[in-house]
This record gives structure tokens, sequence and C-alpha cells, in this order.
């Protein structure tokens, strides 16, 4: 049985309810695991009921309480339905985590209208739709903290511009609901990850998967980030250690972020990954 191993406090989110959407694989089933191990209910949201139900699953063998369901986030009635489903059985949400994404590679010139405005939809008006709704229905009584995924955009995002954009707007949407939605004591977040060793990975092929070998080599600490490197920053933004912590981007990107190819990156091995995942229970 694989358990997970988080750096924060056991039992912080005790009581909590955490909405994860696009909590079937990657990334967002990383996060699930934490939040579980912390003691918190993680609700996965996805668009596939199998990869949630395989997730659920997973959770349930160790880590006690965990729900789904099938929602498309692109669809506001879709996602409004899903919240007030999840809020009429289990209870006020407390925590968000806007996960769901997708992109494919293309240069701008390539692109054509339906494909570039699928990705938007997907990686912005989708994260908009459920924070809007989980903050209507429930946060703006509550209070409760949110943390959007956006990604490594600061240079552009050349061969994925359709995502660089909808990942730009949406890290300007996290300081907009940050201002606006303080006042129901509303903590709104974003975490960017750089170049991650996920299952996401594999989604690209042809020349793409070329590319993904070389990538550690534009990163000054010269390696990938894990899944679970991603988790903790997310999971510290949700704790009430960041209590104070609202409007920010946290990027964990080894500082691939802040390259100049003006100045030459040493090789070395001094930089080592965290990994959740154990096949022990932690202590």
């Amino acid at each position: 049985m694989t358990y997970y191993n988080s750096i924060l406090r056991k039992n912080c989110f005790a009581g909590l309810h955490i909405l994860i959407t696009g909590g079937g694989s990657g990334i967002g089933r990383c996060i699930a695991h934490e939040v579980a191990a912390l003691g918190g209910t993680p609700l996965l949201l996805g668009r596939k009921e199998d990869k949630l139900l395989k997730v659920v699953t997973e959770l349930q063998q160790y880590a006690g309480e965990a729900y789904f369901k099938a929602c498309d986030i692109r669809d506001e009635a879709q996602v409004n339905a899903t919240i007030a489903y999840f809020i009429e059985q289990y209870g006020a949400i407390h925590g968000l985590v806007n996960n769901a994404g997708g992109q494919y590679a293309s240069p701008l010139a390539m692109m054509n209208q339906k494909g570039f405005e699928t990705v938007v939809r997907t990686n912005l008006v989708g994260g908009f739709l459920v924070a809007k709704a989980v903050f209507t229905q429930s946060m703006n009584k509550t209070g409760g903290a949110i943390v959007n995924i956006v990604a490594d955009m600061w240079g552009g995002m050349p061969g994925m511009g359709h995502s660089g954009a909808a990942r730009s707007g949406m890290d300007n949407l996290t300081k907009t609901a940050a201002v606006e939605w303080a006042c129901c004591g509303v903590r709104v977040n974003a975490v960017a990850p750089g170049w991650i060793q996920s299952s996401g990975m594999a989604s690209y092929t042809g020349p793409v998967t070329a590319f993904i070998p070389k990538l550690k080599a534009a990163v000054p600490l010269k390696r990938l980030g894990t899944e679970a490197e991603v988790s903790a920053a997310v999971c510290f933004l949700l704790s009430p250690a960041a209590s104070f912590i609202s409007g920010a981007t946290l990027r964990v990107d080894g500082a691939a972020s802040l390259g100049n190819p003006v100045f030459p990156l040493a090789e070395h091995d001094r930089s080592h990954g965290y990994q959740g995942f154990c096949e022990t229970a932690p202590a």
C-alpha cells in the first residue's frame, strides 16, 4: 500500500473539506494524497470519472474519507450544480485548488481560433467559474483559502502561447480575487510550477518528447521538480501558516524563470528532490 508523508504538521487539515480540480492524475492526485495525509477530506473534480474513482479508492485504503464528482469546468451550469452538490452532501468547502488544465504544443501561427479558445476556456475560464461558484456558495460565508495553479510564463511561453495567455490571466485574476474577497476572510494565492516530472509529461508526443530530457539543463538546480514539491507549496498556502499571505504567486521552478543566457549555469548534482509517497505509514 502507498502512503503519503507530508512535511507539514499531521492533522493540520482535520475537519476541512478541500476541493481539488483535475484530481484524477498527476499533480492533482498528489495534492489529494497530501491533503488526506494531513487529515483533510479531499473532494475531487474532473472530467473522467474512472480516474477520479481510482484516486478516491487509493485514498480510502489508508486516509479515510474522499469523494468525487465528474464535471466539465468549462460549463458554468455544470460547475454551479457540482459545487452545490458537494456542499449539500458534505458541508462547507474550506479550501480550493484550481489545478485542472491542459494544453498542446503549437506555434502561434499554426493555432486556429477553436484550439486557442479551448485552452483558454480550460486554463482560465474554468478556474474562474469554479472559484466564483465556491466563493458565492460557500466561502463568502465561512472564509477559506484558494490556490490557483498557473505556470512558468514569465518569459512568454513559445510553443504554447494559448496556455501562457491563460495562465497569465489566472495570475492576474488571483490578485484581483485576493483584494475583492478578503472582506469575507478568503485568501487567494497561486503556485507556478516549472518543469515537473509528472504524468502530464507523458501527454506530449512528437518533437516535444525529444526536449523533455534536456529541460533540466536550463534549470539552475539542474533537475526537474517533483509532484510532491508542488503539492507541499500548495498545502502550505492552504494552511494556517499562510494566514497573512494573499495575492501572491509562488514559483516552484528551481529558479528556471530567472535564468539568463549571459550567465552560464554550472553543472552539479547538489540538489535533490523531495518525494512524498512512501511504502510505509508515517510515524
